[in-house]
């Protein structure tokens, strides 16, 4: 005898079944890790990304702010298939620092320029737009936007050193405090809460429900900076992983680590930090000429050994990655211009050659599914115009790829660069392989 089914508890079943669908397709707009590959829309995803960290400063409409160049920025990255932004959440600490990128975001603890966050918000919207999605970084080693030094000054630990003022042993001796010091951590850890926990104001979504977001970033290129410092630093690492899943399950986390090179040329360390359950994928970065693979006088000459240098960095590291089936991306690498030039008129030829070895070794990895799935080249220049007065950023001038404390143009990539070709026949490679 067949049973009837009443109305209502037929209606009720087909909603829950309803909401079940929606809730299983709004997971799956966020990326998500399967196999030791990134699955974005239910296949995997490889890509040619860049380094884009003054997203949030261009998008507002502050000082530093040109929504005009914004758009026209992510409209030419999508047209060479670049859908994948590295960006800085924002700078720590007072204004008028030597090599400092300016505005900043958190002026005092817990204390923020809302200008820069309305630009973090507004980025983030015309990102989706564009479907393109960003690694957001959080925290930082280097001085250029405050981070380690920063939260050191802030927790009492006396004025933070400036490298171009007082030399690099001075700064590297004040910010290896850093991991030891749970003061200084805990106003980290203050600002993570706030950051991840954050609303969209044009869109009210909460950042924790966007999917333009693809990860939460601990920090650009974090480092234990001494032996001494091992095991609190991969501690406080696996520590703010945790706060940030705790906050966030949507999202992916990672290190921002440049690799062994960040921790003391120790692969046990690394491994430990990448090995955590809160850790989704693994980070490396490679710099040629600052590593000394590269002498400026010889870029040409040298060339060879910096791509075996390149490929023994990445193979080590991969080989970490394959004992736990997780991803890496390449997120920092760089090549000086030719002759070591920074006009934006200058050619770009070795730097072409090393972009390409490692665009290949990425489509590569894509064509049989392989664990390194990723880059992001440093730094995205677009359609600045570094001033021809003087070397070094200084206030009001276009932002580059190059942060304040390098020379403007060193390392960035313009539109105009004969490199924007590779990227492009690359990122067509990996969409339609």
């Amino acid at each position: 005898m067949r049973k009837h089914i009443p109305f209502t508890a037929l209606l009720l079943l087909c909603l829950c079944m309803y909401a079940c669908t929606e809730k299983k397709q709004s997971t799956n707009t966020f990326i998500q890790i399967e196999n030791g590959q990134f699955i974005r829309k239910g296949k995997p995803y490889y890509y040619v990304g860049t380094n884009f960290w003054y997203g949030a400063i261009l998008g507002s409409e502050g000082e530093g702010g040109n929504r005009e160049r914004l758009h026209q920025e992510l409209d030419f990255l999508k047209s060479i298939g670049v859908d994948n932004l590295r960006v800085l959440v924002g700078s720590d600490g007072s204004r008028g620092i030597t090599a400092k990128v300016e505005p900043t975001l958190q002026t005092e603890p817990g204390v923020y320029n809302d200008t820069i966050l309305s630009g973090l918000d507004y980025l983030l919207v015309e990102m989706a737009k564009r479907d393109m999605v960003a690694i957001l970084y959080l925290n930082n080693s280097w001085e250029w936007s405050g981070g380690y030094s920063q939260y050191l000054e802030w927790a009492g630990y006396g004025k933070a050193p400036v490298p171009a003022v007082d030399g690099w042993p001075a700064y590297m001796e004040f910010v290896r405090q850093f991991p030891q010091s749970n003061s200084a951590k805990a106003l980290f850890a203050s600002y993570v809460n706030d950051m991840v926990t954050r609303t969209n104001r044009y869109t009210g979504v909460k950042y924790t429900d966007d999917p333009t977001i693809m990860s939460w970033q601990i920090g650009n290129e974090p480092r234990a900076f001494s032996d001494e410092n091992k095991e609190p630093f991969a501690h406080w690492m696996a520590e703010v992983a945790a706060q940030i899943k705790s906050l966030d399950k949507n999202h992916l986390v990672s290190s921002g680590s440049e690799g062994k090179h960040g921790c003391e040329q120790d692969m046990d360390l690394f491994e430990r930090i990448h090995a955590d359950s809160h850790i989704d994928y693994l980070n490396i970065h490679i710099w040629p000429y600052n590593w000394g693979w590269s002498p400026k006088d010889s870029l040409q000459e040298s060339l060879p050994r910096a791509i075996d240098n390149t490929r023994k960095y990445m193979e080590e590291h991969l080989a970490v990655a394959a004992r736990y089936q997780k991803p890496v991306v390449l997120e920092e690498f760089g090549f000086p211009r030719d002759g070591f030039q920074f006009s934006k008129e200058s050619t770009t030829h070795v730097r072409d050659a090393y972009y390409k070895y490692i665009f290949d070794y990425i489509a590569d990895e894509a064509n049989r599914g392989g664990l390194l799935a990723g880059c992001n080249f440093w730094g995205w220049g677009g359609f600045a115009h570094p001033s021809p007065d003087h070397v070094f950023w200084q206030k009001g001038d276009d932002y580059t790829g190059d942060p304040a404390q390098e020379e403007q143009g060193l390392n960035s990539v313009f539109s105009t660069d004969t490199t924007v070709e590779i990227i492009r026949n690359t990122n067509q490679k990996l969409i339609y392989p």
